[in-house]
């Protein structure tokens, strides 16, 4: 597995990678097969350590996990408990629906766009309506049931997920509703 340790406005020194690099090592071996790379970020906010966290693994899954402390190894240790609680929730569902699936999640490509409206200081109304294309990249979107769905949405920590399911041609949505539940768009 490859890693990728840093800090922002902060030196990292080679203790804390070395310290990094084997506790991580433990928690994503014991949970995922197939890692591929880890990405561990320091920062410094106000009083306080931040260390942010982001595991790829072969599955196609990104698991990512952000703590606080007012110690440097606190605030990883921390993201580190979270990290595990992750991957082992996504290994127990996997193997709820391990049964479920005999082929390989199939992959569709897609386009994805982030969209910025154009910001007015003066509070007059602007001139148009249509948002500024800021970032456009490409996505897949993975054939799932609408339980694996849910799953890969929890674990990436997005508010929403698009996907095709299994035995149908439409593309599917599920999202986080304000209420704390789970909305299932299904178009006819």
């Amino acid at each position: 597995m490859r890693y990728q340790i840093s800090g922002k406005q902060i030196d990292i020194g080679e203790a804390l990678q070395t310290h990094v690099k084997t506790e991580l090592g433990v928690v994503v071996k014991k949970y995922a097969e197939r890692p591929i790379d880890a990405q561990v970020i320091f920062s410094k906010s106000a009083h306080e350590y931040v260390c942010e966290a982001t595991v790829h693994l072969s599955t196609g899954l990104t698991a990512s996990a952000k703590a606080h402390a007012t110690e440097i190894y606190a605030a990883f240790d921390s993201c580190c408990e979270k990290m595990e609680k992750q991957l082992r929730r996504y290994k127990r569902r996997l193997k709820d629906h391990h049964r479920d699936r005999t082929d390989p999640v199939e992959v569709l490509g897609a386009s994805s766009y982030i969209l910025a409206s154009e910001q007015d200081t003066d509070g007059d109304e602007p001139d148009t309506l249509q948002p500024m294309i800021i970032a456009e990249m490409q996505t897949n979107i993975q054939t799932l049931s609408v339980g694996e769905a849910v799953m890969h949405m929890e674990l990436s920590g997005a508010p929403v997920m698009v996907f095709r399911k299994q035995g149908k041609d439409g593309v599917n949505v599920v999202y986080r509703r304000e209420d704390g539940n789970i909305g299932w768009i299904d178009p006819a």
